[in-house]
């Protein structure tokens, strides 16, 4: 009986090895023509006056797509195969969680709301418009973790745009 479950082992063993190279993570749904990108500053029109977030979307995304993509970061719009633009359009800082004693916050949540929209600039056409949230929970009246919570939210944010970017899903 162990001499019949060898070939078994054996022959799932090659299939599985050749199987493995069938299927990678690697593909972009991007096309092959886009080579450079610009990402103009994003703007603010939450009106909850964050103009620091704008430079960190701004920032992080263009340091996540010229270190994990294909795709080259250029200043110049004019220059730029493909545009992605982006608005902060909302953001909130309300108690996420009450005491039962007091009826007072425990916590705060920290949710943002950015708008973005890439355009193809060679061919002219949209590759997507959507809507990207962030939320992180912090301790009421902690403003140093207020303010990690709003990087967690950029950082959701970026991640969330870069995949949109590279694969679509």
């Amino acid at each position: 009986m162990l001499k019949a479950a060898f070939p078994i082992r054996m022959l799932l063993f090659l299939v599985l090895a050749i199987l493995q190279g069938c299927y990678s993570f690697t593909g972009s749904s991007l096309p092959a023509h886009l080579k450079t990108i610009a990402i103009p500053v994003f703007e603010d029109r939450s009106g909850a006056g964050i103009a620091q977030l704008r430079g960190e979307l701004t920032g992080g995304l263009v340091n996540k797509i010229e270190s994990q993509s294909t795709l080259r970061f250029t200043p110049f719009i004019a220059r730029a195969d493909a545009m992605l633009e982006g608005s902060i359009i909302s953001f909130a800082d309300a108690p996420s969680q009450l005491s039962s004693k007091t009826e007072r916050a425990i916590t705060n949540r920290v949710t943002l709301v950015v708008q973005v929209t890439m355009v193809d600039r060679v061919k002219k056409t949209p590759i997507f418009a959507q809507s990207f949230v962030g939320f992180a929970d912090y301790h009421t009246g902690d403003y140093v973790n207020q303010q990690k919570a709003l990087r967690y939210c950029v950082s959701q944010i970026v991640d969330d745009i870069y995949d949109q970017i590279v694969s679509g899903w």
